[in-house]
């Protein structure tokens, strides 16, 4: 009896424990909805912000902050993935970038076809992605003059890692980095810019010719990180805590790397 009350409390304690983690990370991001007149589409966004954490990085005294764009994975139009991936997000604020996390799905969209061969039918939701980050960055670009627009990362997990994939094929020059967290059916681009990472989850392999032959990834200088222990489910605030410091040790290590490869690559 003594043991199953034990049990009981620490069931109650983690879930408390959880509830106010959660609570914490969302008390961290500023939500706002846009608006794209010109395709009629509502494009809420959870805003990361450095200014209102503390300040642990050589970032905080720059002119101009860096930018990171965030897109989650597919949550079937449930709403709130956006919001999903805190461990990262809040982290990379406190690091001094300006994380803008944008939620792709509303309940109001089609679901993504379940039969058909991915990179056909799932190409519109990402193009519609597409669309929603280029059209967050000029409203950034439009209303604030403090970001750093010259250095735009964009990072996404799964199908949000595949509208990231996609973005510079159909925006070439604007964003200097990529980094998806496994991402399965889009190929990554097989260019030196922007520079291309992906660190891949330990359950589910990519489609054929998404990620790049060894001989690709060292001539473009793309970055390709299996991970052990790492489900493809847990790429979220889902993870367990040592998962999560993985991912942010990497990418944070990309983000620190410099933008041109060496001239020896």
């Amino acid at each position: 009896m003594k043991a199953h009350l034990y049990a009981q409390r620490r069931k109650f304690f983690y879930i408390l424990f959880l509830l106010c983690c959660t609570l914490q990370a969302k008390a961290q991001a500023d939500t706002l909805s846009l608006f794209d007149t010109s395709r009629q589409r509502r494009i809420p966004i959870a805003i990361y912000n450095p200014k209102d954490q503390p300040q642990t990085s050589n970032h905080s005294n720059s002119k101009l902050l860096p930018l990171v764009i965030f897109s989650h994975g597919y949550g079937a139009n449930q709403g709130g993935d956006y919001l999903r991936y805190s461990f990262l997000n809040s982290f990379l604020a406190r690091q001094g970038y300006v994380v803008v996390s944008i939620q792709h799905e509303l309940p109001t969209d089609d679901l993504i076809p379940s039969a058909g061969p991915p990179q056909v039918v799932r190409r519109p939701f990402w193009e519609r992605g597409v669309e929603n980050i280029h059209f967050v960055l000029l409203t950034l670009k439009r209303d604030h003059s403090e970001l750093d627009f010259s250095q735009v990362t964009l990072i996404g997990h799964s199908n949000g890692g595949d509208m990231t994939a996609l973005y510079p094929v159909l925006y070439p020059g604007t964003v200097s980095r990529i980094i998806t967290l496994d991402n399965r059916r889009m190929a990554l681009p097989r260019t030196k810019t922007p520079r291309v990472y992906s660190l891949r989850s330990s359950d589910f392999p990519a489609d054929e010719d998404v990620l790049p032959t060894p001989a690709e990834a060292k001539e473009f200088g793309i970055i390709i990180q299996p991970l052990t222990d790492m489900p493809h489910n847990n790429m979220s605030d889902a993870g367990n805590p040592q998962q999560q410091d993985t991912i942010r040790e990497y990418i944070l290590r990309y983000l620190k790397e410099p933008l041109s490869l060496p001239a020896n690559r």
